[in-house]
């Protein structure tokens, strides 16, 4: 028995198409406000911008036409089982990202591969949080004192004095 369809194959390739299609339209105008016709020189600043959106948009009409042509056979595109993976893998990141702007990159960091080892990897908290501090260490080596690239600091690290 397969499982049921969270979302179907033509619901996603119709999304896709629109999604696309927006694309095309908004690149056809900002190509207008830099003139998209033929000039003394040759082509002003918006000519190929402008035909590359049209042919975006045209793209994404004739993958809309054939997925809805083709929507009777609804192929399953995802399921509950595979949504439940793709948070979970997506959902600590996402929380990384937050973190990392309010907290800072180590702080955020250490976080995140300390939750994620804990809850998804089953990991105990003192190792997980030692290879999270390891990490945070190595980055601050790496990027800000050997690479001279700074990274983004938090209120911690401006507590302590790094920056």
């Amino acid at each position: 028995m397969t499982e049921r369809a969270l979302v179907s194959r033509t619901t996603m390739e119709v999304v896709t198409a629109l999604a696309t299609a927006a694309i095309g339209a908004a690149v056809m105008w900002g190509s207008i406000e830099h003139d998209i016709g033929w000039g003394d020189s040759g082509p002003a600043a918006g000519y190929f911008p402008f035909r590359i959106g049209v042919l975006i948009v045209l793209g994404s009409f004739v993958n809309l036409a054939v997925a809805l042509w083709r929507r009777g056979t609804q192929d399953v595109f995802l399921t509950a089982e595979q949504a439940k993976r793709v948070l979970a893998f997506g959902l600590p990141i996402l929380a990384f990202v937050v973190l990392s702007l309010f907290l800072g990159l180590y702080v955020g960091a250490i976080l995140y591969l300390s939750a994620v080892m804990v809850f998804q990897g089953g990991y105990r908290l003192l190792p997980s949080l030692t290879l999270g501090v390891a990490v945070a260490v190595a980055m601050r080596l790496i990027f800000p004192m050997w690479f001279k690239v700074p990274l983004l600091t938090g209120p911690l690290e401006a507590w302590l004095g790094l920056y």
